[in-house]
């Protein structure tokens, strides 16, 4: 008994040497937000870090941001973001909860009459407890690893969808600025062909298609406009910004060469961490499912120590174990829930790899295709367009081909420089988004691109 009675006052000793981390699983986080996005990650504790965070932003804001430098200001300042860290603070809590006994029970009972006067004091403690607290705190520990895993997704989630939006608003502004070139220029066309028209050297018919041209082009700068101030505005949004930023004027260039990636399914089910939390989440519910049948039938045991005592009698000690008695609740209910829940688990891993695979093969097909795309514009479309407005402009200044014939070509090349615009936006979207279904970014910066 007195052994039994030490072994429980060290565990109740052990058990409250449970402590908090430092970094409060911060640390994890941080790196491989570092190694996968390019950018720390930081959890704000207090003014005094909201105070250290606009002085590192001061000069980033000062200056057009930079692809990288968007993803750095949302890893820091999004408070969304922000609010997704503080879950490792909760799960750290259950972490340390879980490797603390329960608390012992104290009791005391006065009894008198009849001329006599009995005292009994007990002190008792939850023996499942004690047992099971090894498991219960690598189950907790486990749960922790998963949602700093849950962490670092969410972080690496909004990372990517900051560099969407970034090239989404700086494909929409450059839009706006040549879809506002076209409109001054489809001005200056209208008012020509109403003056030749007043002159009697244009028809009605060739009056009316230019002032269409100019109608087409301000409803075109308009559309223009709008999206890119919306793709601004997420991109802010995404940023945690309210006050005013910088960006560049065009996208980056295409870079030389695309990205050679083989087995991006398999990379993706290495490298992504929505299958890695999902494989942490089975382990621990496979976990639980020991656990529960470890208690399936010892529900509540306590063991105790009592003394009890009484003027002028010797005290008397013992013990008291109280053991429930499966007589209705064998437990068989609980261990299949518990099995119930670990094939479930095994389930939506399988699913999370499914569509992980799945993922990663179309982001892989979009980003080839768009380089493709916005590379036969580069290098066969928009050349081809030139040549053929060098051509008309030297016919035209040869009085081979008219003043319409001119205004008509320009109008085929103002389109095919905005697609141009358009699918250089989408390849670089393109790249983002596979850079997120493989688990992070694949290279520091496309090969051969210009920042």
């Amino acid at each position: 008994m007195k052994s039994t009675m030490m072994a429980a006052a060290c565990a109740l000793l052990l058990g409250g040497c449970a402590t908090f981390s430092s970094d409060g699983g911060m640390n994890a986080v941080d790196s491989a937000t570092q190694a996968r996005a390019g950018a720390p990650a930081r959890l704000l504790r207090n003014d005094g870090d909201r105070r250290a965070l606009a002085d590192q932003l001061r000069p980033l804001l000062a200056k057009p941001l930079s692809a990288d430098d968007a993803v750095r200001i949302a890893l820091l300042n999004n408070r969304g973001l922000q609010a997704t860290y503080w879950e490792l603070g909760i799960a750290e809590a259950d972490l340390v909860q879980a490797g603390r006994l329960q608390n012992p029970a104290f009791g005391y009972q006065h009894e008198q009459g009849g001329g006599a006067k009995t005292i009994e004091r007990s002190l008792t403690f939850n023996v499942v407890s004690l047992l099971t607290a090894p498991l219960a705190a690598r189950i907790e520990g486990r749960l922790f690893a998963a949602t700093q895993l849950r962490v670092t997704e969410e972080a690496l989630r909004v990372a990517a969808d900051t560099r969407r939006a970034y090239y989404e608003a700086v494909g929409g502004a450059q839009a706006v600025d040549y879809a506002k070139t076209v409109s001054a220029a489809a001005d200056a066309s209208a008012d020509l062909a109403s003056r030749m028209r007043k002159a009697g050297n244009w028809s009605q018919y060739d009056e009316a298609r230019e002032q269409a041209f100019h109608a087409e082009a301000l409803a075109a700068a308009g559309r223009a406009t709008q999206g890119a101030v919306a793709a601004r505005e997420r991109l802010a949004r995404l940023l945690g910004l309210d006050e005013a930023f910088q960006l560049p004027d065009r996208l980056p260039d295409l870079p030389a060469t695309p990205r050679e990636l083989a087995d991006v399914d398999k990379a993706a089910l290495r490298d992504r961490l929505d299958v890695q939390a999902a494989q942490e989440d089975t382990a621990r519910v496979a976990a639980l499912l020991g656990l529960a049948r470890t208690t399936r039938f010892i529900n509540v045991l306590e063991l105790g120590a009592m003394r009890e005592s009484s003027p002028g009698e010797p005290q008397q000690r013992g013990y008291a174990v109280t053991l429930e008695i499966p007589l209705f609740d064998w437990g068989t209910a609980r261990t299949r829930r518990a099995e119930a829940v670990y094939m479930q688990s095994v389930n939506r891993l399988a699913e999370t790899a499914t569509q992980a695979r799945s993922e990663a093969r179309e982001a892989y097909a979009a980003y080839r295709a768009s380089f493709e795309l916005a590379k036969h514009y580069r290098d066969v479309v928009i050349p081809l367009r030139k040549r053929v407005s060098d051509e008309t402009l030297l016919r035209y200044n040869g009085m081979l081909l008219s003043t319409f014939e001119l205004l008509a070509d320009a109008r085929e090349q103002t389109v095919a420089v905005a697609a141009a615009i358009e699918a250089q936006k989408d390849y670089w979207i393109a790249a983002a988004t596979l850079d997120a279904a493989l688990g992070g970014r694949t290279a520091t910066t496309e090969p051969g691109a210009h920042p």
